[in-house]
């Protein structure tokens, strides 16, 4: 493997599709260009046999550099639906009234389980937040799959939330301590206007009294 990536190749295994896993090298250049020009499906050809459908299973990269180290790939039926994993892209968060009003938009989920034909796989899913409020939360009912597509999640998965302004809410307790310290202050000259009204009215007995 360490020799195989000091050549520049990446190595990998095909699986899927009724037949046993097999190893295959690919050249590190050649790989970045076929998933970054590519679609959901690629076309896989070890040696000399045919090209055949196969889709991304999984990569693994280096945790300081970002290269791939290691690519899975999986046979595919371009006639059969499968499951896949896609990225979910929120659009027009600057544009939401809540985030105009100092709103925080938090997107929570990501990434979303697809079921579709191989060719009908999407790279992204797009949604508009443009619409959200302080206080909305949005779940993965309201996302629209494109057509093909089936979302695989719960739909009460939560994928985003607009909350109030982080500053707003750090300077509630403050407030909240300074009413209670004017309230105490307010009490403590009470005490000691009512301790004088008696003293006073202890002379005035004893005043009387000689």
């Amino acid at each position: 493997m360490r020799r195989l990536r000091r050549e520049g190749n990446v190595p990998g295994v095909l699986y899927g599709g009724g037949e046993d896993p097999l190893s295959f090298q690919v050249d590190g250049r050649v790989l970045r260009n076929a998933l970054a020009h590519a679609g959901a499906v690629l076309e896989l050809s070890i040696g000399s046999d045919a090209g055949i459908p196969v889709v991304v299973k999984e990569i693994a990269r280096h945790p300081v550099t970002g290269d791939t180290i290691h690519i899975d790939m999986l046979r595919v039926r371009l006639d059969q639906a499968i499951s896949a994993t896609v990225v979910l892209d929120l659009t027009g968060g600057e544009d939401a009234p809540g985030a105009k009003e100092g709103g925080v938009l938090e997107q929570v989920t990501r990434e979303l389980t697809i079921e579709a034909l191989p060719t009908d796989i999407p790279d992204t899913i797009q949604h508009d937040v443009s619409t959200m409020q302080i206080g909305d939360t949005l779940t993965l009912e309201a996302i629209t799959a494109p057509r093909g597509v089936t979302l695989l999640d719960d739909p009460e998965t939560v994928v985003a939330t607009l909350s109030p302004p982080r500053l707003q809410l750090e300077e509630e307790p403050g407030i909240e301590e300074e009413t209670e310290l004017v309230a105490e202050g307010e009490t403590t000259d009470e005490a000691e206007a009512e301790a004088a009204d008696e003293a006073a009215g202890e002379g005035e007995g004893g005043d009387e009294g000689e």
